[in-house]
């Protein structure tokens, strides 16, 4: 079987992975909002993206065995194609069009980059120097990217991305190297496999991150951004080239364009009958954060709270004071009337008269 065919295939297990564990997490940080990483990483919905991620990642590794890093990396992008029935599946809903219609647009800007991408498996790998220098230079624009400040989530994913793209370049160096015995000392094989697994888990954390402002348009930076890291480091540093000289490129550019038109649709586009089909599991911890549940339209109503739990009155609602702490207060025009639960005093005899 011809080795890219090989990759390709690889590649779209990897990518549906992936999407399923982008689901997971979005689905984790939309219910654990305002919740720090710790607090997440105690749930067992947290390991279970966790071995998500890490079989995507096992299949991204062998793919790169097989592929170059410009055929491998942009077949990444179907995560996102993969996220968007996956996420409405599970929300119980229909695609919209607008959801097709990017969808649609970044097969085919994909296809046209598969074209001119497609070659043979890389044969140069980074070397300890280069690999320092990536490293150095990445941990750089995450410090930058991470920094704290308003509306993180875009900021995060774009970290995430490049996290996770550099951290495919060095797996390429990694497996090139084990496979072709000599071509690198076996301690900076081991300090570059400690590259990896430390830029895989920052991407890992940061996408968590990230994914507390939604699914569509971090995952959509974490898509463009793993590609374009990884492609700069192949093709500046691993000697890959797109085929067909200047005509390839402007197919690769006219393709890049397309798949990212069709992104941004992906991630603007309003998903038709949100809402619909809330799970068990989430109706009950509306109740904890609303008091609220949601039915099967998907619109929130009214539930019956037990007597035992107070719930908190809405700010700025009336309501009646009771007419002894009206007198204490010297405002006798707030007690309209008084409780219904306590009787009304008589003018029988033995009896006290109403003042």
């Amino acid at each position: 079987m011809n080795a890219t065919l090989v990759a390709v295939v690889l590649s779209l297990f990897s990518a549906v992975a992936y999407a399923a564990a982008a689901v997971a997490q979005e689905r984790l940080a939309s219910r654990s909002s305002g919740a720090g990483i710790m607090r997440m990483v105690r749930r067992g919905a947290w390991w279970g993206s966790v071995l998500l991620n890490g079989g995507g990642a096992l299949l991204h590794v062998v793919a790169l065995n097989y592929g170059p890093l410009t055929v491998v990396q942009p077949l990444g992008a179907l995560t996102l194609v993969a996220a968007v029935p996956l996420g409405a599946r599970i929300a119980g809903r229909k695609v919209s069009r607008a959801e097709w219609r990017g969808t649609s647009y970044t097969l085919a800007g994909l296809a046209a980059i598969l074209v001119v991408a497609s070659g043979p498996a890389p044969e140069r790998t980074l070397d300890g120097a280069q690999s320092i220098a990536v490293a150095s230079a990445t941990v750089a624009v995450i410090a930058f990217l991470a920094k704290p400040g308003a509306k993180p989530g875009l900021r995060h994913a774009t970290a995430s991305g490049i996290a996770s793209g550099v951290a495919s370049a060095l797996t390429q160096t990694v497996t090139v190297a084990l496979t072709d015995t000599g071509s690198l000392p076996l301690y900076q094989v081991l300090g570059i496999a400690l590259l990896v697994a430390a830029f895989a888990t920052a991407g890992l954390l940061l996408s968590q991150t990230a994914y507390q402002d939604g699914l569509g348009a971090p995952l959509s930076m974490v898509t463009l951004s793993n590609p374009v890291a990884a492609a700069v480091i192949g093709l500046t540093l691993l000697g890959e080239s797109l085929q067909g000289g200047a005509g390839g490129i402007l197919v690769a550019a006219a393709g890049a364009g397309l798949a990212g038109r069709g992104v941004v649709l992906l991630s603007r586009a309003t998903p038709e009958g949100a809402g619909s089909g809330v799970q068990d599991s989430d109706r009950y911890e509306d109740v904890e954060r609303t008091g609220e549940v949601a039915h099967d339209d998907g619109v929130p109503g009214d539930i019956v709270v037990p007597d035992h739990i107070a719930l908190p009155e809405p700010a700025g609602v009336p309501h009646d004071e009771h007419p002894v702490a009206a007198v204490l207060a010297l405002r006798p025009e707030s007690a309209s009337q008084e409780p219904a639960m306590l009787p009304r005093p008589t003018t029988g005899p033995g009896q006290l008269t109403a003042l």
